[in-house]
């Protein structure tokens, strides 16, 4: 809040000095929480100087935590039911863990910067250190809204390679599922064979299986892109489902579960499935691009194949740089026919010229 250098006072209030002063016509009362008018001076002096270099911010403004500004983001996720709300709470400890108690105002951008440095020296990739800046962001927007703050850092985001070559051959994937405790072998079955994430894998419901036509339903507005999708069921994919069947729960609405609770996070047998198995740098999205990659090479159309794993457009062919390798070997053929009819007749040509 910009405001004109204005004139101020110092009074008394029991044993606690106060101070008096004007920004923009709007009159200020603010205690100086001290016995000692030297303290309250000094808060005045302070307080001109922020209104007339245009620094001036309240001090009810002043006092609000970046905390405060994260519940009412964590808030917001919950009233509102985005399906993100786990990776929302990693981002704020992450945030409050580096920040802790400090106050909104006083997140500037070199501390932004410090952050972020201190985030890439743990170890953590640009795009995970990018959402967490996202949620900061999303959190001060919050707070501009309802009125809690009245201006935000700037806050930079790092450049990520959008190209992702993760993938799971067939020898580690059944090394990996094999070290994976019993309820979580299925679940790495299921998605390696459907390329669905693992929020909907995880959130998998009987009501969303039709056992007797074979099929699995996602309603719409259930998945991240909104759209209602249906796979039917057949062969190892079928095994898994009827399986999952034989040993369900009464009490439990989910196909894949853990002693009858939902099965929500499971890094820690993730990562210790991968050192067992010798499989390095494997995260569970990858398999996500393997599914796509498989029905490609098993001829599978690419809309078919992307309707399937639940995208909306053959973008993301590109962005996981996947390629159907039958294509590949059908231009490779095409090249190698053209440059054997060049040679032919460059061959006949040369020929012709030699006789005439």
């Amino acid at each position: 809040m910009a405001g004109k250098r204005g004139m101020g006072c110092v009074y008394k209030r029991g044993n606690i000095y106060w101070i008096r002063y004007s920004v923009n016509g709007e009159s200020h009362h603010e205690s100086s929480r001290s016995s000692k008018e030297a303290d309250a001076k000094r808060l005045l002096k302070r307080r001109l100087g922020e209104s007339a270099d245009g620094r001036f911010i309240g001090p009810k403004f002043e006092r609000i935590l970046l905390c405060e500004l994260c519940e009412d983001f964590l808030t917001d996720y919950r009233i509102n039911g985005k399906r993100s709300l786990d990776k929302a709470q990693r981002s704020v400890r992450h945030l409050l863990g580096f920040f802790k108690e400090i106050k909104a105002q006083q997140v500037s951008t070199d501390r932004v910067n410090a952050f972020i440095a201190h985030r890439q020296a743990q170890g953590v990739s640009n795009a995970e250190i990018n959402r967490e800046l996202a949620a900061l962001k999303r959190t001060f927007n919050l707070g501009l809204r309802a009125e809690k703050i009245v201006r935000k850092p700037y806050i930079p985001m790092l450049k990520e390679n959008n190209v992702r070559q993760g993938f799971f051959e067939s020898e580690d994937f059944r090394a990996v599922r094999e070290a994976l405790p019993d309820h979580l072998k299925p679940v790495l079955t299921f998605a390696y064979l459907t390329g669905w994430r693992k929020e909907e894998t995880l959130g998998l419901r009987w009501a969303q299986v039709e056992r007797g036509a074979a099929t699995i339903r996602i309603d719409p507005g259930v998945t991240k892109g909104g759209e209602g999708r249906t796979i039917i069921l057949r062969g190892e994919l079928r095994k898994v489902i009827d399986e999952q069947w034989d040993n369900h729960r009464l009490d439990c609405p989910y196909v894949f579960h853990r002693a009858g609770k939902r099965i929500k996070d499971f890094r820690g047998s993730w990562e210790k499935a991968l050192n067992a198995a010798v499989v390095e740098g494997k995260i569970f999205h990858d398999l996500r691009r393997t599914a796509i990659r498989n029905m490609l090479r098993a001829g599978v159309r690419e809309r078919v194949a992307i309707l399937i794993a639940g995208h909306k457009t053959r973008s993301i062919l590109d962005r996981y740089d996947i390629v159907n390798e039958g294509d590949l070997q059908e231009a490779a053929e095409r090249i190698a026919r053209r440059h054997r009819r060049r040679t032919v007749t460059h061959t006949v040509t040369a020929n012709t010229s030699s006789a005439i």
